[in-house]
């Protein structure tokens, strides 16, 4: 049985004590940490501080690194810094990083495999822009992301990897895939590990959802089978409704 996963992804968002304030009133809400994993992506400078207020079951996400140790690369971070800093996750690929960045398959997969090779996990982010989708390209476009992101990576690496299906085109726009055509994805990302890897590594890779994830869809796309979690946006920068989509299960 998959253990749910649900990360609040801030982007650049919140200063470090209006994060503080948030992870405090979340954590003191006290989730059910049997039911679930869960945890919180914030932005670099605020990953420290947060850390003081978690429990070793928590889930602290960096929203980037980079491919290399150390050297001459203003402005980046690399991994043993996130971990210096407390996290156990970081997420890579995410289609602002893609789109807005320029981030390239190549790039991600270098990424992908230094953050497990320092013992980091991995939530890797896929999804098809809009126009793929209208072509009908959209599991190819996937598929194509999964294969490149995950180059490299042996079966004893991909026991922490999470892979989190985000169509951009649900991305920030109050749209989300419906469940059948969450669940359809879903489903063939899973059948393509077990293609690239075996039907065992398949059943117990956790696959999340993103885009516009909301208290309002939460129930439904978790009464999925396929769907073992959430990558939550906009909606997880309010106690209030992180919480609710925390507590799906009640």
């Amino acid at each position: 049985m998959r253990k749910p996963l649900i990360v609040g992804n801030w982007k650049m968002n919140k200063d470090i004590k209006e994060g503080v304030d948030l992870v405090k009133a979340i954590v003191n809400s006290k989730i059910d940490q049997e039911k679930i994993d869960y945890g919180f992506a914030p932005p670099f400078v605020s990953i420290y501080e947060i850390k003081k207020y978690l429990n070793e079951k928590h889930i602290l996400a960096a929203q980037n690194m980079f491919y290399e140790d150390s050297g001459a690369y203003t402005g980046e971070v690399s991994a043993d810094m996130l971990i210096s800093a407390g996290c156990n996750f970081v997420i890579l690929g995410h289609s602002e990083r893609r789109h807005i960045f320029g981030e390239t398959d190549d790039m991600i997969n270098k990424k992908v495999i230094q953050a497990l090779n320092k013992g980091l996990n991995v939530i890797l982010c896929v999804g098809e822009l809009l126009s793929e989708r209208e072509a009908q390209c959209e599991e190819e476009t996937v598929l194509r992301q999964i294969s490149l992101g995950l180059k490299g990576v042996d079966n004893s690496m991909i026991e922490k990897v999470v892979i989190a299906y985000e169509p951009v085109w649900a991305i920030g726009t109050g749209k989300t895939a419906s469940k059948d055509d969450a669940e359809k994805m879903h489903k063939s990302i899973r059948n393509h590990i077990a293609k690239l890897y075996d039907e065992d590594k398949a059943k117990n890779i956790r696959i999340m959802y993103g885009g516009s994830v909301k208290p309002e869809n939460i129930k439904e796309l978790m009464s999925s089978e396929e769907i073992d979690g959430a990558l939550v946006g906009g909606a997880s920068l309010k106690a209030e409704s992180f919480i609710q989509i925390l507590k799906y299960y009640e």
